[in-house]
């Protein structure tokens, strides 16, 4: 057959798109060779761009024979570079043929060379270039060029820079538009990825509309904000437009509605999907976990091992989580055995672990916890370590705390948050003293906290609220609001936990007036004055909610008569009727 071949360019040019294996493909090249066809620059870029994707080392050695190579050609191996382990050796090959050719012959150098930026992460400069040979190039009306130039900034955290190429490109398309709405995400900036989604679902002309991926960004930014309204009309367009069957759409809709804390929609989608697999049922356990519903968590596990289907990790540390958030202590260990017995194939990791230290923590069990810690076979990383602070935080035990700060200051790894930990730990037993010490050693240190902030959503709208906030346009209301809660909650029998207070204030009433201005305070105040009575009230806090936050929002649920759902940085807070989901130890 490979003899025969010869006699036929366009016979010879059909056998080769047809290979896909890497030896009849070296065949291939042994007959181009031997009939001189592979002199031909249509036959050589047919063999080279099927041989590139398939083995780029022989490529490269192929390519390296042809004396005088096209752009075609060189743009065929820029592009097995862009997708390879060795990107730069593209960008390097473009650079080469900018000194070659000049201008390239078409913007699909530029656009490849741009994708070996973005795979490398750290051609940042490279890009750069590129981009000004764009513009000197003439190549800005390319619209799927400047998609690529605006995929590289988001990648390199510029959002600011791919907006602005966002708003050149001549004709815009779903793939721009999900590109940028990719960037914000990537670069936090989520209330900009709702922006955009209810934009194109406004598009007048219909040209723009979102499609699968695009309403799978958008349901991530839903989760990030605690946004269930929005998210909602995301699962409507999604089911309104066909989109319901996706597999990857449903498993983000019950990952969604969890973290949004909406189990009941989690439910409803989970159990009308048409098929499910290991990441359906890792979104549902993981959403039981974080709202604080292990058992249920648990009987989906079992469940999942009934349908044959195999665990993950990501499956096993939602069930771990579940078991430390409902304080199923026996349950957890148990689980843990099985772990490391090897019937779920696979070792404990750092993950599972740090899991396991959080459950014997909140169990008040922390001698068991550091001996665990100190038995892994892996070495413990920050999160371990910084797993057992907040488990000393919560006992006020010192001594271990201290232990524990001095190992991530070993690892080099402390932050802000550890820090804040040992001072609330200082705090709880009154320890002022060594609160004003570690206070000046992180002022030395030159280490910041993190700025919290709590958000809410109302009428599809996100608003966010920070300590002492006078920036919202309706601020004179909610302090208003906030001043005849404070009022009604004190008649029920509500007093400020003034140990939730670093300052070391003077009075009792000093530190109780510090507290009253939390920012999940004000999102609460808010949520009351803005919508009807009996409506749930849902924030988000980016950081773990303090004592008297908790114990403000369990007074409001009582004598407002209304469910307050408060999702912090580790966990959902279901505050009904005085009470609350986590059992007050979180």
């Amino acid at each position: 057959m490979l003899k025969s071949m010869s006699s036929s360019d366009d016979h010879l040019v059909s056998l080769i798109v047809s290979s896909t294996g890497k030896s009849h493909l070296r065949q291939i090249h042994a007959v181009l060779l031997r009939t001189s066809l592979i002199r031909s620059s249509d036959v050589f870029h047919h063999f080279l761009s099927r041989l590139a994707p398939r083995d780029l080392d022989y490529s490269r050695h192929v390519f390296s024979q042809r004396s005088n190579p096209s752009v075609s050609h060189c743009n065929t191996m820029i592009r097995a570079f862009s997708v390879s382990e060795t990107p730069g050796e593209g960008f390097r090959l473009f650079r080469a043929l900018r000194r070659k050719t000049f201008p390239p012959a078409n913007p699909l150098s530029s656009s490849f060379a741009l994708k070996c930026c973005i795979k490398s992460g750290d051609l940042l400069g490279g890009g750069l270039q590129i981009h000004g040979k764009i513009f000197s190039d003439g190549f800005l009306s390319d619209s799927l060029l400047l998609t690529t130039l605006m995929d590289f900034y988001s990648t390199y955290e510029n959002s600011a820079a791919a907006c602005r190429v966002f708003d050149e490109i001549p004709k815009r398309d779903t793939v721009s538009y999900n590109v940028l709405i990719s960037c914000f995400l990537r670069n936090k900036r989520t209330r900009d990825v709702l922006f955009v989604f209810d934009k194109m679902m406004k598009e007048v002309d219909g040209c723009v509309r979102p499609d699968g991926v695009t309403c799978l960004l958008a349901l991530q930014a839903c989760a990030s904000l605690g946004a269930l309204d929005f998210g909602t009309q995301v699962h409507d367009f999604i089911d309104g437009n066909g989109l319901g069957g996706a597999l990857n759409l449903n498993n983000t809709l019950v990952s969604m509605y969890s973290r949004c804390g909406s189990m009941d929609k989690a439910y409803e989608v989970f159990n009308r999907m048409p098929e499910r697999n290991v990441v359906s049922w890792t979104a549902m356990i993981t959403g039981l976990a974080m709202n604080g519903f292990g058992k249920e968590a648990i009987e989906a596990f079992e469940k999942m091992l009934k349908c044959g289907i195999s665990p993950q990790e990501h499956t096993l540390t939602g069930l771990l989580s579940a078991c430390s958030h409902s304080g199923l202590v026996h349950e957890g260990m148990m689980f843990f055995d099985r772990l490391k017995s090897g019937e779920f194939k696979m070792k404990p990791n750092l993950h599972h672990y740090g899991c396991i230290v959080d459950l014997l923590g909140r169990a008040r069990l922390l001698d068991k916890a550091y001996s665990i810690v100190q038995s892994m076979e892996m070495k413990p990383d920050s999160t371990i370590w910084r797993t057992l602070l907040g488990a000393c935080r919560v006992q006020g035990n010192v001594e271990l705390g201290e232990r524990v700060i001095s190992h991530l200051i070993e690892l080099k790894a402390e932050e802000a948050g550890d820090y804040v930990l040992l001072l609330n730990t200082y705090s709880s037993v009154g320890n002022w003293e060594k609160v004003t010490e570690l206070r000046s050693l992180m002022k030395e240190k030159r280490i910041h906290t993190k700025p919290g902030f709590s958000a809410m959503e109302v009428q599809g709208k996100v608003h966010e609220f920070i300590v002492d906030d006078v920036s919202h346009p309706r601020k004179e209301e909610i302090y208003k609001m906030l001043a005849e809660i404070n009022q009604q909650l004190k008649i029920a029998g509500y007093v400020a936990e003034v140990a939730s207070e670093l300052h070391n204030l003077d009075s009792e009433e000093e530190k109780g007036h510090a507290l009253t201005y939390h920012s999940e305070k004000l999102a609460i105040a808010f949520g009351i004055l803005m919508t009807p009575p009996g409506t749930t009230i849902r924030v988000t806090k980016n950081l773990r909610t303090c004592v008297d936050c908790h114990n403000f929002a369990k007074f409001v649920s009582r004598v407002y008569d209304r469910v307050v759902i408060v999702r912090d940085r580790s966990r959902f807070h279901h505050f009904k009727g005085g009470f609350c989901s986590c059992n007050d130890f979180w």
